[in-house]
């Protein structure tokens, strides 16, 4: 872990400090969560805040790792686009989780409606930046990676950012329920719908390819043809979730 550790922050030492900045104030969320009772749709305010500040963290840091692998070059620009984009999310999901009250969706004040058209706008810069990431790992050579887990990154890139894109499927429905109202009886934590469709579920699945199929590849698979088929299977897995929302059904019923 140590080396870990070491090795990501010399290879971009902004977004070690930032991804470390996320996963403290998810450590933070979680003590707002466990000692205040505020809600919004029957759950805890402060759930969402971590969830967002978990998968922020874990955005920047393999981001972090897989940059350095990239000859010549500057991290600047990309790393304050992705501080500032994704820090903006994070506060403005805290705040207001802090007056109980939505973030995304909410447009019922002219304040509330730009901020929540600066989230999306957001989230597509940082997208937008991800994916000219994912084309350098294209038009570079890397002779000093193994065949499979250069294949492995370039597959979770360019599903996290097809599915990151899936969160205009909600955004266009200002909802995250298809098939019934939001705030209805979902899983502890992740509180995907257990009643009707749930787009989230594509949502977290393909966003996570990011870290999933290189960690795989890397510690485990070790071949170039498993690692493609491997990531050929993931995204059909969230593709297959994200038809099932569309047709209201939910992943997991109960």
């Amino acid at each position: 872990m140590n080396y870990f550790l070491e090795t990501l922050k010399s290879r971009n030492e902004t977004l070690y400090y930032f991804g470390l900045a996320c996963l403290v104030s998810a450590i933070a969320f979680v003590l707002l969560w466990a000692t205040t009772n505020t809600k919004v749709y029957g759950v805890n305010a402060w759930i969402k805040p971590f969830k967002f500040s978990v998968s922020t963290f874990l955005y920047a840091w393999a981001m972090a790792w897989f940059i350095g692998y990239l000859p010549a070059f500057n991290a600047s620009l990309f790393n304050w686009v992705t501080i500032i984009t994704l820090g903006f999310e994070i506060v403005y999901i805290a705040l207001q989780a802090s007056k109980g009250q939505l973030s995304h969706y909410n447009i019922s004040t002219p304040v509330y409606a730009s901020l929540y058209a600066a989230m999306a706008a957001a989230a597509t810069i940082a997208t937008i930046g991800a994916a000219y990431i994912g084309i350098l790992f294209f038009a570079s050579d890397f002779p000093q990676l193994p065949q499979y887990y250069l294949w492995a990154i370039r597959l979770g890139i360019i599903i996290f950012v097809i599915f990151s894109f899936e969160g205009f499927v909600m955004g266009s429905r200002m909802t995250h329920t298809i098939g019934g109202p939001d705030g209805e009886s979902g899983i502890p934590v992740l509180n995907w719908s257990t009643k009707y469709g749930d787009p989230r579920i594509a949502h977290f699945i393909g966003m996570h390819a990011l870290q999933v199929i290189p960690i795989l590849s890397y510690h485990l698979l070790k071949s170039t043809r498993l690692t493609i088929l491997i990531g050929i299977a993931y995204a059909l897995l969230a593709v297959f979730t994200l038809v099932q929302a569309l047709q209201g059904k939910p992943f997991i019923k109960q």
